[in-house]
């Protein structure tokens, strides 16, 4: 029997696929470290800032699950189009009123952009990319991030030092937005060409769809059983034990990656490092970031899911940990420097963990709504940390929140090292 199951090639996916998340997650990643200081610059605390900055995972959390429905219903490519147009209102918004509020309503919308966007790509490759390279592809797609998060610091610390003006870089963002939204419309729509509607096409050549009675259907009502088949709550229902127990692993192992984006600019304003200087350096974090992860998804495609997870979390847990002891040093701006380099070592070998995890779990021929709450229960330890960063700071100093960060690594590290080898395949776990 010949499989008419579409071949995977990288070349088909590097434009369609990669270069509209690289182009938005370079606008992001020049915008978001800049989040903190612009808010002190209006007038913020150092853990009013924190709160503003931690509005990015308020609402990727608040979009999870309106993102696997609409991706669902009308299609990764026009969900992507209006993502990037929802970021673009955000971004003016903190633009033209700038104000606190304004800034903080700015960066909830491109929260919101974001898990639509980020949920898309993950639900094509769920359905279009083999096994066997699964976690290859998905830790490319988070390596394409995090390019675009390396390069975004570097820009922002060009214009910042042109300008003089730390707003001046979100107007990046706005240009790349367009970009993204040129992109999309002049090339072809990969969903149409190798997505999931046409892989449960064809496996239905072979397979005779049937009613709860065991009676044949028509292909039109075949084609609507398929559409109202998706539903976020029925995949939460269902999938509640491996949501519950990895989930909240998964959960953690976000906590912690987000902290890093919140603590080291938080860090960087506490101890007085000038804005275009911390910008280099978490920047040239990113890109030790960047650098991995391709090695990420060898790893996992040949020795399993979980020798990226456990030695990525305790890394992060122990260099949030140590980060906590510098703060009084003379030598604190070096030692900022070293930590915030080993934090992108250890979160680099974590790139694709989360998606290749929940693409693992998945059913094939529909994974957006059960992706959606997959997504959505790792980003309430996103959205939950920098909260959690911002009200430790208040109550008692940044060095306490670092402190509590690896404390949930570690206990992150010991979840999933309990409940991966139940759920994932041992060839993968």
């Amino acid at each position: 029997m010949t499989d008419s199951t579409p071949r995977f090639s990288w070349r088909a996916v590097i434009l369609p696929v990669y270069l509209p998340t690289l182009v938005f997650s370079l606008g992001e990643g020049a915008m978001i470290p800049i989040v903190p200081l612009v808010a002190s610059e209006r007038g913020a605390s150092l853990a009013l800032a924190g709160l503003i900055a931690a509005m990015l995972m308020v609402g990727e959390l608040a979009g999870d699950l309106p993102a696997g429905w609409l991706v669902a219903r009308i299609g990764e490519r026009n969900a992507m189009i209006g993502a990037a147009m929802l970021a673009v209102i955000g971004v003016l918004i903190a633009i033209v009123s700038p104000t606190l509020p304004a800034l903080a309503i700015g960066v909830f919308l491109l929260g919101l952009a974001t898990a639509v966007f980020g949920l898309a790509r993950h639900a094509f490759l769920t359905s279009y990319v083999p096994v066997r390279v699964r976690a290859r592809a998905l830790s490319t797609l988070g390596g394409v991030f995090r390019a675009g998060w390396a390069v975004g610091p570097f820009v922002a610390a060009a214009i910042i030092a042109a300008t003089g003006s730390s707003e001046t870089v979100f107007w990046v963002l706005v240009v790349a937005c367009f970009a993204v939204v040129g992109v999309l419309v002049l090339l072809p729509d990969p969903e149409r060409v190798f997505g999931a509607a046409r892989l449960a096409r064809e496996a239905s050549a072979s397979t005779t769809a049937t009613d709860a009675s065991g009676t044949p259907l028509t292909a039109g009502e075949a084609e609507a059983a398929a559409e109202s088949s998706p539903s976020v709550f029925r995949a939460i229902r269902e999938n509640r034990g491996v949501l519950a127990r990895i989930g909240t692993g998964v959960g953690l192992l976000a906590a912690v990656r987000v902290s890093r984006t919140v603590v080291l600019p938080l860090w960087s304003v506490s101890i007085g490092m000038p804005a275009e200087q911390a910008a280099l350096v978490i920047g040239i974090s990113g890109t030790i970031d960047f650098a991995l992860f391709y090695a990420s998804g060898q790893i996992m495609d040949r020795f399993g899911r979980l020798w990226n997870a456990i030695p990525g979390l305790l890394g992060m847990a122990a260099g949030h940990i140590a980060l906590a002891f510098t703060h009084d040093l003379p030598s604190n701006a070096l030692w900022f420097t070293v930590i915030a380099v080993w934090l992108g070592l250890a979160n680099g070998v974590t790139s694709g963990i989360v998606m290749t995890l929940g693409a693992d779990l998945a059913p094939k021929q529909n994974p957006a709504p059960f992706l959606g709450a997959f997504r959505m229960i790792g980003d309430v330890g996103g959205a939950g940390a920098p909260l959690m960063i911002a009200a430790v700071t208040s109550i008692a100093s940044i060095m306490a929140a670092n402190l509590v960060v690896g404390a949930l690594g570690l206990v992150g590290a010991a979840m999933l090292w309990r409940w991966i080898p139940r759920y994932v395949p041992h060839r993968r776990c």
